[in-house]
């Protein structure tokens, strides 16, 4: 008789079922490591006291932060769309009493410089002109080795530690289901971590104003978002903020015209970028710091450590140091532009770190992103590569691009008589500062960071009335299309309504929530904790700097669109394209047809793009001449009429001429009173006939120096 065999109990750890585990995110699922250690923190890295650096020994935030940098092969985790130029940086005068780099030294040195502007949350393939802060990383080629100054076009930060960082960008990410939405924030994943993420508010009231829609690379500042040191050479530290200013002013598009300008030229602000150096109008920003002595660390009323903060520039002025200068383009995209790898780890002596939590993983993780992403001898590249020598012991790895000779690779030697050997000069030698440290290994905030929302109110209060329109707008847009209820309920009532109740009564009105009343402890644990007290500390309740509401100082670099029909005032054409050359401005004919149109004398007029091909998104301005023919013309081409509107609709300066303000009328455009000159309301610039051409210009050069975007408050055009 057969003997009946007994089942054997199911495996459970065999290799099959290990296989086929799936992250099901059951409901009280705890955090774990990679190796099933549950975590009791994931959102504070391990520090030397909770103000002191963060520690290697973090395995937890190494572990987090190194997955990470790897998930994307082979472009960028984030910062993937990406232009840059060559260039230089010349100091005014010598700091030596702030700073022994050699790059602030002499002032008739030229240092160079390799730019790169990029995108954060989009990928290589994506447009230009989304809602998102723009990466603005500078590397210094200076004759004491490689410095990159990486920052943003933001001066602040979304998180306040490193360790935060995987799941902000997973969050805003398009979702892992469906890879829906590409570079857009305005999703519920996004909300979701923000809205449980108070520090990050004081960011977000910049992400929704108009500075993550730069009109140009040229016209944005540029920050090291960090509080770094500089240190002279008798070994003084001071503490520094770093500003980029730029010299054209900071300009921006508006929301509307940002999206269809993804439609029409995705590339718009490379191509801007490109063409502007190769005509010779080279982008320059002036260095700004910001210094404080280290006895004064603590006399402000927040935490110069903290990234989600900046010193207001009324209780610590901008100092103009130095000037940025781009004047060439890459020669090949890929070699340069593609394999610059940037690493705010890279310093020269005369700059060191802060303890900044957020800096201290930054220091961390970049180097290990560009070993996965261009490999352990990305140094080595034409693009990464000191202009000063260099020499150590690192020897190997994949794409080894030095031909080492001799037989040692170690220190000590005797055998290549102790060489490479450590600098005998301390001075010219880095060296970090001496700061003393004194605490406790902890996994913890410091109180000094728990103030999550009076910046965020400081930058509302700092806003003109159509700058605070533009960011109710903003806020309304995203959450209008974040799905889940709740979620939108948290951010309004939790967030909003702690930065400014008229900001979350107006946002609640747009989606149809009444926020609930403000609760000032917030909803996280750091959130609730005590904030330290700060009388008679410095503080200030609104900042100028802060807001763009200002001209810009000139219209170098804009473009204006002239639109022409057969029989148009060729005289007043020419007129106007010599002023603009003579400010530096650019301006294209614009036609139904490309070739040329016959002017009212009969001459031929050169066209430089076709009226299908010429959106008015891709202008500054819009110039309609006079002409009895051309205006009849013009009057009738729905392309045309929409221009004018539009351009109107965006707050860009228009000006017409004669007959040509025929046009503005075809295009309901309320216009000033007609009193026989030259007149201008609100960026619409008109005069009756050519005589007035010279005064016409002076007025549509002036208009163009901002936007008018008090046209928003009356009523548009249909």
């Amino acid at each position: 008789m057969a003997v009946k065999k007994k089942a054997k109990p199911a495996a459970t750890t065999d290799a099959k079922s290990i296989d086929l585990q799936k992250d099901t995110q059951e409901p009280g699922q705890i955090l774990t490591t990679n190796q099933g250690l549950p975590v009791a923190d994931d959102q504070n890295s391990l520090k030397a006291g909770v103000r002191g650096p963060t520690l290697l020994e973090d395995f937890h935030f190494r572990e987090k932060i190194t997955h990470f940098d790897h998930e994307r092969i082979p472009e960028r985790v984030v910062h993937a769309r990406g232009s840059a130029a060559h260039g230089f940086f010349q100091v005014f005068e010598p700091l030596t009493e702030l700073s022994k780099a050699d790059l602030f030294q002499d002032p008739s040195k030229q240092t160079p410089v390799f730019v790169r502007f990029s995108t954060v949350a989009g990928s290589r393939g994506s447009a230009d002109t989304p809602r998102d802060v723009r990466g603005f990383a500078v590397k210094f080629y200076t004759e004491q080795g490689v410095w990159d100054l990486v920052g943003n076009n933001i001066p602040v930060f979304f998180i306040q530690d490193a360790i935060k960082f995987p799941d902000l960008i997973h969050a805003v990410k398009p979702e892992p289901h469906n890879e829906i939405p590409q570079a857009a924030s305005a999703h519920d994943t996004f909300y979701d971590f923000i809205s449980l993420t108070p520090e990050a508010m004081h960011m977000m009231m910049w992400v929704m104003s108009d500075r993550t829609l730069p009109r140009s690379f040229a016209t944005m500042e540029g920050f090291g978002i960090h509080t770094f040191r500089l240190v002279n050479a008798a070994g003084k530290s001071r503490f520094v903020k770093f500003h980029w200013k730029p010299i054209k002013g900071v300009q921006s598009l508006c929301w509307d015209e940002s999206q269809k300008i993804m439609g029409k030229d995705a590339d718009f602000q490379r191509r801007d970028l490109w063409e502007s150096i190769e005509r010779g109008d080279f982008p320059e920003w002036e260095l700004g710091l910001q210094i404080v002595e280290e006895k004064d660390e603590f006399k402000f009323d927040f935490d110069l450590l903290d990234p989600t903060k900046i010193i207001p520039e009324e209780l610590v002025p901008v100092r103009r140091v130095g000037r940025l200068i781009l004047n060439r383009n890459p020669d090949n995209f890929f070699a340069e532009t593609e394999q610059a790898a940037f690493h705010p780890g890279h310093v020269v002596p005369g700059v060191d770190f802060s303890n900044d939590p957020l800096l201290q993983g930054r220091l961390f993780s970049y180097i290990d992103t560009q070993i996965k992403r261009v490999g352990p001898n990305f140094a080595q590249l034409p693009i990464n590569r000191p202009t000063c020598p260099f020499s150590n012991n690192q020897r190997d790895a994949e794409s080894q691009q030095i031909v080492h000779k001799g037989r040692v690779a170690y220190f000590p030697n005797s055998l290549a008589t102790g060489c490479p050997m450590h600098s005998p000069d301390a001075v010219a030698a880095f060296s970090s500062v001496a700061e003393k440290m004194d605490g406790n290994k902890v996994r913890q905030r410091s109180p000094s960071f728990a103030d999550h929302f009076s910046q965020a109110t400081l930058f509302w209060n700092s806003m003109a009335d159509w700058e605070k329109d533009h960011i109710v707008n903003a806020f309304s847009f995203e959450l209008n299309m974040v799905e889940t209820q709740a979620i939108r309920e948290r951010f309004l009532s939790e967030l909003l309504a702690n930065v400014a109740d008229e900001l979350a009564q107006r946002v609640g009105k747009n989606i149809g929530i009444k926020p609930a009343r403000r609760n000032p402890k917030g909803i996280t644990p750091e959130a609730s904790a005590p904030i330290p007290k700060t009388q008679g500390r410095k503080s200030v309740t609104a900042s100028a700097a802060l807001s763009m509401d200002k001209p810009a100082p000139g219209i170098k670099g804009k473009k204006v669109a002239i639109l022409v029909a057969d029989g148009v005032d060729g005289k007043q054409v020419a007129a106007l394209q010599a002023a603009l050359a003579a400010e530096g401005a650019l301006d294209e004919v614009i036609a139904r047809f490309p070739g040329t149109v016959k002017t009212d004398a009969g001459k031929d007029l050169p066209v430089d793009r076709p009226a299908p091909n010429a959106a008015s998104v891709l202008f500054d301005a819009v110039f309609i001449p006079g002409g009895a023919a051309s205006a009849a013309t013009l009057a009738q081409s729905t392309l045309a009429v929409q221009f004018v509107a539009e351009t109107f609709m965006h707050g860009k300066a228009i000006g017409a001429i004669a007959e040509g303000i025929d046009l503005l009328n075809k295009a309901r455009i309320d216009l000033p009173p007609d009193a026989g000159h030259v007149t201008s309301d609100q960026g619409v610039v008109t005069a009756p006939a050519s005589r007035d051409a010279g005064a016409f210009a002076k007025a549509f050069i002036q208009a163009m120096t901002q936007r008018h975007y008090d046209r928003e408050t009356e009523k548009l055009p249909a």
